[in-house]
């Protein structure tokens, strides 16, 4: 089975950092591909950045380049989410999703297998 479980969200006041974590198991890490995907209340998902288990590419969206940083340790089975400068506009529920034919990209229906979130709240 498998499972995408994430932490390291919290409150944080803008200008600050959070990393956050998903840790994978239920499959071979390094063949599929990880995105992290937000959502804030009334609004719909958005696609923030991805990772590729196969050749490491990555991508983020307009809104975070420059701020946020993916990263996976395979042999940890997790994949990291490094936010910097934090902007009251982060603020939302911060999800991670594996897509099993690995290539990933920012599109929500490309990925399979959805974790429970976690919240991320920047003060102002």
């Amino acid at each position: 089975e498998v499972q995408l479980v994430e932490s390291g969200g919290g409150l944080v006041q803008a200008g600050g950092s959070l990393r956050l974590s998903c840790a994978g198991s239920g499959f071979t890490f390094d063949e599929y591909a990880i995105g992290w995907f937000r959502q804030a209340p009334g609004k719909e998902r958005e696609g923030v950045a991805y990772i590729r288990g196969g050749d490491g590419e990555t991508d983020y969206s307009d809104s975070v380049k420059g701020r946020f940083t993916i990263s996976s340790d395979n042999h940890k089975n997790t994949v990291y989410l490094q936010m910097n400068s934090l902007k009251a506009e982060d603020t939302a529920v911060y999800t991670c999703a594996a897509d099993p034919a690995g290539w990933g990209l920012l599109t929500p229906p490309d990925y399979v297998y959805w974790g429970q979130g976690t919240q991320v709240t920047v003060s102002s």
